[in-house]
């Protein structure tokens, strides 16, 4: 098993909603962009069921993108960058890119 360039990446995200309108107004408009550079949604906002650990109150978002490199393309993007000041007038989180295990 072992990390491999071009291999899929997913980028989680960990929210804390403060303003759940203007919040609205970001998750409507991400995912045009997010499909933009092939990305999709893998969570979105599903409850948590934690199985060890402490209860788990931020919003997780997963993405999938076609690797590690178009994750962050995507992040720091022209259209993803005007899209983070709604999200940060509405939220606070923290985004993480992971690259993905090739298991053969």
């Amino acid at each position: 098993m072992r990390y491999a360039k071009g291999m899929p990446a997913y980028l989680l995200a960990q929210i804390s909603v403060t303003d759940p309108e203007q919040y609205k107004q970001y998750t409507a408009r991400t995912p045009e962009v997010i499909a933009k550079y092939g990305g999709k949604f893998i969570v979105r906002g599903a409850k948590p069921i934690v199985l060890e650990g402490p209860e788990v109150t931020k919003r997780l978002v997963l993405l999938e993108f076609p690797s590690s490199e178009i994750a962050q393309s995507f992040y720091y993007s022209a259209e993803y960058q005007e899209l983070i000041s709604l999200r940060k007038d509405a939220a606070e989180g923290s985004f993480v890119v992971l690259e993905g295990y090739e298991t053969s």
